[in-house]
């Protein structure tokens, strides 16, 4: 009988092959289309805020049928709309992927830089000034690069945002991007990307949604009183439109826009996020996104919950109104892609590039510590200071992102010590009210920071680019804060963003475990089986593969 056993054992061998190969091939499956998800300024805590009044395809069908990560956070600061993308897309922080801020200050031009500027590269579509944008400054990889190489640049990648940064970092160096120019009403892009927009752009271009969008008057989608997650309309912490004395409904847009941007202002108001979505339908069909063999990737950036959360703060009735509006377009959106690319055939992830502090003088009418630093006056103080300690002369070159930056040509000609000169003008910011620490670019590069918010500087702070003394303000505390408010500290109202995955292989689940936004790439990249983005810092969230 034995000597028939290696016989069958042959005979057996294709067919445990054949099994060994399918199982390797499911193991090797992509989705047809990933749909990124970035909206602007969203806080975790607008999951929980609104959900009453979510319909059940949007924002819920998110939480209820796909992984979430509640403790979710970034892990540097500053925490701006340009390193946010940035980071999201490469999975490292701003000390890699070198995006340190959405504007930052070059000691050898002199001048300030826009994170996304490329002074090489000319407009398409749009106007002139809007079409010096392209991904170069960004120093690694993206997931959406690294998916693109792993098919041979076979799959497509198109970015998609009205703010240019919140497109062109996204679709990173080898994809397409779109954004809005508010001077011509077009969504755009330069020639980085080519000479000539696709015809399905100009087409959208053609159907003029901007002026159609502005014609209307902005009122709530239910009744006012109904906004029970708000505070009252009428109150002195918001900023209303240039042209209107109180900031309240209705907003009548045609009224408005010529003191208001004219055409841009479709930014502010929740029609902004329609005409992204708008593009996002028109995308999906013009390149037949998911729909040629090839795994796409579609990077989708909502800015106008961001500029109407400026203007009115998480804590109004503008800004309610304004997601309920983008949880419904959602719901519409994930249906149609149920019907064009199919059911569990689509793989998509939300998260947002930073969240955002509460309105100051709300913040203080509740007795909550809170402030405004007058930065002007802190700049007085600092330089009557440093003139009488060092003798006269320009020593500080610029003051911007909480950062100070000294003149190293002065300071090298004066035979001053630049470190020292570090520490005395970091200790003599805390004298003011509003400055919690300290912190010098000595400190940043000799010592090695591990917890804390002086970890999240460390991890925002690129040896070449930041300032030489960088500021931590306390909890609550801004810039020159009026009415509105802003974004950008190491504090968990501006961390804590969402973290959630989605359709194709996603198992519906949530865990508490403190993760951060640069696993998102890394994440991605083990689901669509790609290399790692090449400076990312980030690891797979475990979780989503099934264990802990």
């Amino acid at each position: 009988m034995k000597k028939y056993l290696p016989c069958l054992m042959l005979a057996l061998l294709p067919w445990a092959v054949t099994a060994q190969t399918s199982e390797s091939a499911e193991k090797l499956a992509r989705p047809k289309l990933v749909v990124g998800i970035v909206v602007d300024q969203m806080r975790q805590e607008y999951f929980y805020k609104y959900y009453d009044r979510y319909v059940d395809g949007g924002f819920k069908r998110l939480m209820n049928e796909g992984f979430m990560m509640k403790n979710g956070h970034y892990n540097y600061i500053p925490t701006y709309t340009g390193p946010g993308h940035a980071s999201v897309y490469t999975g490292a922080t701003p000390a890699s992927h070198g995006i340190i801020a959405n504007d930052w200050y070059v000691r050898k031009l002199g001048r300030t830089v826009y994170c996304a500027e490329d002074s090489t590269v000319t407009a398409v579509g749009g106007s002139e000034k809007a079409g010096k944008i392209s991904p170069r400054n960004m120093l690694t990889t993206t997931i959406t690069d690294e998916l693109r190489f792993a098919t041979n640049k076979r799959s497509k990648v198109v970015g998609i945002a009205l703010k240019d940064r919140g497109a062109a970092l996204p679709a990173g160096h080898l994809g397409d991007a779109y954004w809005y120019d508010g001077r011509t009403g077009e969504f755009m892009n330069s020639t980085y990307y080519g000479n000539e927009l696709p015809k399905w752009v100009r087409d959208f271009n053609a159907r003029k949604l901007p002026a159609k969008y502005l014609s209307q008057t902005w009122e709530t989608l239910f009744p006012i009183e109904s906004y029970r997650q708000s505070v009252e309309d009428d109150n002195e912490f918001e900023s209303p439109p240039i042209g209107k004395e109180a900031p309240v409904f209705p907003y009548v847009l045609p009224e408005l826009m010529e003191n208001n941007g004219g055409l841009g202002m479709i930014s502010g108001t929740p029609f902004g996020n329609t005409l992204t979505l708008d593009l996002a339908y028109a995308a999906l069909e013009g390149e037949s996104l998911g729909q040629r063999g090839d795994t796409d990737f579609l990077a989708i950036s909502f800015s106008s919950t961001d500029y109407v959360g400026h203007a009115f703060g998480p804590s109004s009735i503008e800004l309610e109104d304004t997601y309920l509006r983008l949880d419904q377009e959602l719901a519409a959106f994930f249906a149609h892609l149920d019907k064009v690319i199919g059911v569990g055939e689509y793989l998509v992830f939300l998260s947002a590039d930073h969240g955002v502090a509460d309105v100051v003088r709300y913040m203080q009418s509740e007795n909550i510590p809170a402030g405004s630093l007058n930065t002007r006056f802190v700049m007085t103080q600092l330089r009557g200071y440093t003139n009488e300690k060092y003798g006269s002369g320009d020593w500080i070159e610029n003051f911007s992102n909480e950062q100070l930056f000294l003149n190293h040509q002065l300071i090298k000609e004066k035979g001053l010590d630049l470190a020292a000169m570090q520490r005395d003008i970091a200790d003599f910011l805390l004298r003011f009210d509003g400055i919690k620490e300290t912190y010098t670019a000595d400190d940043m590069k000799r010592l090695e920071y591990t917890t804390g918010r002086k970890n999240l500087l460390q991890m925002g702070y690129n040896h070449k680019a930041s300032g030489d003394v960088l500021l931590i303000l306390d909890a609550a505390w801004l810039t020159n804060s009026t009415r509105g408010t802003t974004h950008g500290t190491g504090y968990t109202y501006d961390t804590n963003v969402p973290i959630v995955f989605y359709g194709w292989n996603i198992t519906p689940g949530f865990s508490t475990r403190y993760a951060t936004v640069t696993d998102i790439a890394p994440t991605l990249a083990m689901l669509l089986h790609t290399r790692l983005p090449n400076g990312a810092t980030g690891q797979p969230i475990g979780e989503i593969f099934g264990r802990e």
